[in-house]
């Protein structure tokens, strides 16, 4: 058995702010210098990849992607800011995984015993 956390952010009214969809289409648009072949790689249509990026420029009140316009030369380039936000997020959902197991073994491991898991026919 192990445990499954997920983090996000989220505004004072519960919205959506930041999380690992956002993260992944960031990592995309970084990679391949596209939203539209970002949007495609996680299945997702170009208006709604925009969308995202524009909600979440307006709660960072900083710009996150550089969109150059042109036939040849156009594409997009996070800024450093975008980049910063990727690092910071990946470095807490990391300490908040590697906490949450460490924990978990504690509270549920630390007598020695494990936990029958009759469904896999294993023991943790």
């Amino acid at each position: 058995m192990v445990v499954k956390v997920k983090t996000w952010i989220e505004d004072d009214n519960e919205h959506l702010v930041f999380g690992g969809g956002k993260t992944q289409i960031l990592e995309l648009i970084d990679e391949t210098g596209s939203i539209s072949e970002a949007s495609k790689r996680v299945g997702m249509n170009y208006k709604k990849a925009w969308s995202h990026i524009k909600i979440l420029q307006e709660y960072i009140e900083d710009d996150l992607v550089v969109v150059k316009k042109g036939r040849d030369s156009g594409g997009t380039a996070l800024t450093p800011k975008a980049k910063e936000l990727i690092l910071k997020y990946k470095l807490l959902e990391k300490e908040v995984r590697d906490f949450s197991t460490k924990r978990f073994e504690e509270i549920f491991m630390a007598d020695g015993e494990t936990i029958n898991c009759t469904k896999e026919s294993q023991s943790v």
